[in-house]
């Protein structure tokens, strides 16, 4: 079945929201992909008049998001206490459980952003920002209910679409996600003690942190850091963040782990960055490679079809560690001033207006 994909996104048609009622559903306060989408999308609609309302669960304590939200949304954080010993399952079906009974209004439409909010409630609407494998139980079922069950479904690249029409037969809308570039066009590039590759995400499977360890020690760059930004993640990664640390050891390279970053600290890091490196095994779109074209910065992305649809002409790609750290060592060595300006044009059409609008058109059809 053909995706159902939006008109291009650097096209913004004025549209009027008022009067309908909107909630948004993620599963975490932290600044992962899909909650900075949540975020972002709910601004732009309350812009255009919608009353919108997200809906969270605040883990460990967290009365916030990450960053400040716009007053025009409503904010809905339901605490969710972090238990000891609770394995991924069990805290994936509370994680449900305390969502879907705290849930409560009546709204127009009803839209969840991931697998655990749409368990947690009946989703009208479901985005699909990528599709995962799980082999534990609880989250296999979780992601398939998260699929069958809505009765809409929106994806933010054609290749998620693909993939969501040839498993379960869905056709679902297409409408690529924002980005605030002028915020990391803007930025003013953090000074660090020596030259960096950057990637942002943390250090897990689906971000090939291995794969990009494996790259780095291959780099023939002298005096080059790697800096890891990011990584919160309702998943339990424990074991392989041991085998990433074992392998560092081994391979006698020593990355900077900084964690969480600042919200107004992560642009400076990016636009400081020699090069981006994205080398994720699955991704739906890739908010963090944008931004870092938005900010001029090279970008080596692996070799997948969702970001061959979205970067092309503006990034380059490999897969495999040798051919990643070419890559790295050619952004590094022989700046491209073509392709960085077709990153920032690029980066400059995704705008979170624009999504808002082609939000809009598919809540009012349904």
């Amino acid at each position: 079945m053909t995706p159902l994909r939006s008109s291009r996104s650097d096209v913004t048609p004025l549209r009027s929201g008022e009067g309908l009622r909107v909630a948004l559903l993620t599963y975490s306060t932290k600044p992962r992909g899909g909650v900075v989408h949540t975020l972002a999308l709910a601004e732009a609609l309350a812009a255009l008049g919608v009353d919108v309302t997200v809906w969270t669960l605040g883990r460990g304590g967290d009365a916030g998001f990450f960053r400040p939200v716009d007053p025009a949304v409503t904010v809905r954080i339901v605490p969710l206490p972090e238990i000891d010993g609770e394995t991924v399952g069990e805290r994936v079906l509370r994680s449900i459980a305390v969502l879907g009974s705290a849930f409560t209004g009546t709204y127009d439409v009803v839209h969840a952003q991931d697998c655990i909010s749409a368990n947690a409630v009946r989703a009208r609407v479901r985005t699909v920002h990528h599709l995962d494998h799980f082999t534990t139980p609880q989250l296999a079922a979780c992601h398939e209910r998260a699929i069958v069950e809505p009765e809409t479904h929106v994806c933010v690249s054609d290749a998620v679409a693909a993939e969501l029409a040839a498993g379960w037969g869905i056709t679902a809308t297409v409408v690529p996600n924002g980005v605030h570039a002028e915020r990391f066009a803007a930025a003013v590039p953090a000074e660090r003690p020596a030259p960096y590759v950057l990637t942002v995400g943390g250090i897990e499977p689906r971000k090939g942190s291995l794969e990009l360890l494996e790259a780095f020690a291959r780099m023939r760059t002298p005096g080059v850091e790697l800096v890891i930004a990011g990584g919160e993640t309702v998943f339990d990664h424990r074991a392989y963040r041991a085998a990433w640390e074992r392998r560092a050891a081994e391979l006698g390279v020593a990355p900077v782990v900084l964690g969480t970053v600042a919200d107004d600290a992560l642009p400076p890091l990016v636009a400081g960055a020699g090069v981006f490196a994205f080398p994720s095994v699955k991704e739906g779109f890739g908010i963090a490679a944008m931004e870092a074209l938005a900010a001029g910065v090279p970008l080596v992305l692996s070799d997948l079809p969702v970001f061959r649809e979205t970067f092309a002409g503006a990034a380059a790609f490999a897969s495999g560690p040798q051919a990643l750290a070419a890559a790295l060592d050619g952004a590094l060595a022989r700046p491209d001033p073509a392709r960085r300006a077709a990153g920032r044009a690029l980066a400059a059409r995704y705008t979170w207006a624009s999504a808002a609008a082609r939000h809009l058109d598919l809540y009012r059809s349904l």
